[in-house]
């Protein structure tokens, strides 16, 4: 193992500010979202060591990651360790875990329809909750 990844895997106090932070927070946050919360906790993380945490995590599998029309990404601590699909208010970022057995099948279909295996895929759906709209 390289020296830098040994870095990177590595835990260190403000890691472990970033972590205990995701286990308290819901739905999706951007990293600056989160360094912010952080800063207000006045705890002394930098914010490439929170952009470098959450990308950790999410090559792990620890941390959802969804990308915004826009292009924001933005992360969360998931529930479930199985394969699933968000639902997400645009409005407050409240989020939902959904199965969608329909979309396996039908993402199956298509790849292998065009000579494609080992495939994956991520999808959420943005709205707004009914607390929002209301």
């Amino acid at each position: 193992m390289s020296e830098a990844t040994t870095g990177m895997t590595r835990n260190t106090r403000q890691r472990a500010e970033v972590l205990a932070l995701l286990r308290e927070v819901d739905g999706f946050h951007s990293a600056q979202q989160l360094h912010q919360m952080l800063l207000d906790r006045q705890a002394r993380v930098g914010l490439t060591t929170v952009y470098r945490t959450l990308q950790l995590l999410v090559d792990t599998g620890e941390l959802d990651s969804t990308k915004l029309p826009g292009g924001e990404q933005l992360y969360r601590r998931c529930s479930q360790s199985r394969h699933h699909h968000h639902l997400v208010c645009r409005g407050c970022g409240r989020t939902v875990e959904v199965a969608g057995p329909a979309v396996e099948r039908w993402a199956d279909q298509v790849a292998s329809q065009h000579g494609f295996t080992d495939v994956g895929h991520t999808m959420e759906i943005f709205g707004t909750c009914g607390t929002c709209a209301a």
